[in-house]
């Protein structure tokens, strides 16, 4: 919840809230929780931030990306007592890139401000999806006004084609920006992680090369089972320096 993220397609993390509560297998070993119960937090115990945490990005005047609710999900239901002070920042600071990212797609539209019209320009909203069965989500966003679009196809744990029709809709043509990362976790315990094969990722990027050349891809990691079958220097697959020379042509990070 800082200025200084370690996330690469960010540069700063506000949360208006913390605590979630898990919807899908995506949110199965969720680093939001793991980081909660190592804090001694319960990481289902939905609250508002200080007001330190909740409007430090109004004192930001140089332009950043700022993902939204890191720790949480910004359309839950549980957020709604704070959601209209979140917009009230979010309409300050126009000089941001809001990137504001959800699993709850359906819940968008009856908790965008009044003055939303068809989208602000300093807001990207985004969905998460982890698998084909998830695929609607993008559907939901791609049906949601909003100037930006993004999907982050994230832990990703099995194949998805994105040229699936919905209701005779294409909802790939209405995305801007796609992120791309394996899952990342332990061994054992709580908190562990599941295959992501190289073949997903590879699927992913020729289809929208192919089908919406007009979005830009960012592949954020490759996750834990790449860095132990293809011995990686970094854990969670993040470190391309150590790809090998086979995988360069998923070495790409653009933004929007």
């Amino acid at each position: 919840m800082s200025k200084v993220t370690q996330i690469q397609w960010t540069d700063s993390t506000v949360n208006f809230v913390i605590g979630c509560k898990k919807i899908s297998p995506g949110c199965k070993f969720c680093y939001m929780y793991r980081d909660q119960e190592r804090y001694g937090r319960n990481p289902m115990e939905i609250k508002r931030t200080s007001d330190a945490t909740f409007y430090q990005a109004l004192k930001w005047k140089a332009p950043r990306r700022v993902f939204t609710n890191s720790w949480s999900d910004y359309f839950m239901e549980e957020s709604d007592p704070y959601r209209k002070d979140a917009w009230s920042v979010i309409k300050q600071t126009p000089q941001h890139q809001w990137q504001v990212l959800t699993k709850r797609p359906e819940l968008i539209k009856d908790r965008l401000p009044d003055e939303w019209n068809e989208g602000w320009d300093n807001v990207v909203l985004g969905v998460s999806v982890e698998n084909q069965d998830y695929w609607w989500r993008v559907y939901e966003l791609a049906m949601t006004p909003s100037k930006k679009r993004f999907i982050s196809i994230e832990p990703l744990i099995g194949p998805i084609d994105i040229t699936t029709k919905i209701n005779g809709i294409s909802p790939i043509d209405k995305i801007d920006w796609v992120l791309i990362g394996g899952e990342s976790g332990n061994e054992n315990g709580n908190y562990r992680y599941r295959p992501c094969e190289i073949e997903w990722i590879e699927k992913i990027i020729a289809d929208i090369k192919e089908y919406a050349p007009h979005i830009k891809i960012f592949v954020k990691q490759l996750g834990t089972y790449q860095y132990h079958k293809l011995g990686l220097s970094d854990r969670h697959g993040g470190d391309m320096v150590s790809w090998p020379e086979t995988l360069n042509h998923l070495k790409i990070r653009e933004f929007i």
